[in-house]
């Protein structure tokens, strides 16, 4: 039985640095990469620096290889909106280091929003709820961010 013990210690022992070197390349322990989605539907500057942050720990957590992509709709569209925007220099950091930011469609039409008001490195998709069941369909962790 002490063997049988020492063998399960010393396994795990060997299998930490593998872990620590797979979080680091933005891999789980079944060694697929790491895909996260936010959802982000409320407004304001306080609310969008919350969910960048939440996207830079995930990735400083995860490693750099996580694939991330914020989907924005509802009140939420303000946070890709060039105009005013509290959170642009920091969002195009972040879609600089590969983050995807997309805009929901259907909230620009709604709210007369078109591509080229939307900051420069933001993508559109043809609905923010159905990119998010998209990305879950495909395995994606979800995050839902804001009210």
């Amino acid at each position: 039985m002490r063997n049988v013990i020492n063998t399960i210690a010393l396994a795990a022992v060997l299998l930490l640095p593998l872990s620590a070197l797979q979080a680091q390349e933005g891999k789980s322990s079944t060694g697929k990469a790491h895909r996260v989605v936010f959802e982000v539907t409320g407004e304001g500057a306080e609310l969008w620096t919350s969910v960048l942050n939440n996207v830079e720990n995930v990735r400083t957590s995860l490693g750099d290889a996580t694939a991330v992509e914020v989907v924005v709709h509802g009140k939420a569209l303000g946070l890709l909106v060039a105009k005013d925007n509290p959170v642009a220099d920091r969002a195009k950091t972040l879609a600089d280091g590969g983050v995807v930011f997309a805009a929901c469609e259907n909230t620009m039409k709604k709210k007369n929003v078109t591509k080229a008001q939307l900051l420069p490195f933001a993508q559109t998709t043809d609905s923010g709820v159905a990119e998010v069941v998209r990305k879950q369909s495909a395995g994606w962790s979800y995050i839902k961010s804001g009210h």
